[in-house]
């Protein structure tokens, strides 16, 4: 069996990522001991029964208590005040990481709440869906899919070494890079999609919510992320905010350019446009 690289692994927040987490964390010998915390002790006591935790806490210092890894799986709007109530039951050596999909200013904050001896070191795997809650949680949620670590100058090189073997232990590809580079990445190929889903899907529900029932695939593939939990994206946009404002900008002076297009019924420069979008979509990761 490989060995442990954690004695005990705390998951705050048992959501679709927490759970996966700690599924993979099993699965892999990774961790000893799995704790829990979160608001819904119904959704603990499940966690519990389905073997996806070891025990839980409905205070999450008690949770924290011991731990060697601590991994916040909330909402990120909710970081830095669990930060600041767990910080007293950080033991020596700790290290505090995150599935966050967003990190810029959250990342820096939270290294500064760090007791002396303990360490964040922040990640986002590329991972997940529009779904939600551990009845959606897999194991190899992480397998093959891009896990980015974030480093700061004051970023613990041990730590950090810790976090990128746990990920690439999981099956992930890790990349790292500062937690503004990260926002400004993911908020243009991530969070920008996601508050455009949102949109399109409201522009039908301003003409008649009936329509809804015509759509087809291409609707459903184009707005599949509008099911995504509505809380957690407003966090994530309101804390990358800078970023997507001037991404709306830009996708709005596109829309106004095939506006024109439109007016003048000018296929050639349609065209044109679709094709040039069309090369750059096939360029995707599969």
């Amino acid at each position: 069996m490989q060995r442990l690289y954690f004695d005990k692994t705390t998951i705050l927040g048992v959501g679709l990522i927490g759970a996966s987490f700690a599924m993979a964390l099993k699965g892999r010998g990774i961790s000893g001991h799995i704790a829990g915390w979160g608001r819904k002790e119904k959704n603990l006591r499940t966690a519990l029964k389905k073997g996806i935790i070891d025990s839980y806490e409905l205070d999450p210092c008690k949770a924290c208590e011991g731990s060697d890894l601590v991994v916040l799986a909330t909402p990120p709007g909710a970081f830095p005040a669990l930060a600041k109530k767990i910080r007293p039951s950080l033991k020596k050596g700790a290290i505090l990481t995150d599935v966050g999909s967003v990190k810029g200013r959250l990342a820096y904050g939270l290294e500064t709440l760090m007791p002396k001896g303990v360490y964040f070191v922040g990640s986002h795997p590329i991972a997940g869906g529009n779904k939600s809650g551990i009845e959606a949680a897999d194991p190899g949620l992480f397998e093959g899919a891009l896990c980015v670590v974030t480093e700061t100058g004051n970023t613990n090189a041990t730590a950090l070494r810790k976090v990128v073997a746990l990920w690439k232990a999981l099956g992930s590809t890790v990349i790292k890079m500062p937690p503004e580079e990260h926002d400004r990445v993911y908020g243009l190929v991530s969070h920008l999609p996601h508050l455009l889903a949102y949109a399109l899907v409201n522009t039908v529900a301003d003409v008649d919510e009936s329509l809804i029932g015509f759509a087809g695939p291409g609707f459903r593939d184009t707005t599949r992320i509008a099911g995504s939990p509505s809380g957690l994206w407003a966090d994530i946009a309101v804390e990358n905010k800078k970023n997507l404002l001037r991404y709306i900008d830009l996708y709005t002076a596109n829309l106004k350019r095939l506006k024109t297009y439109l007016k003048k019924e000018d296929r050639g420069s349609l065209e044109k446009d679709f094709k040039r979008a069309q090369k750059l979509r096939e360029r995707m990761r599969a």
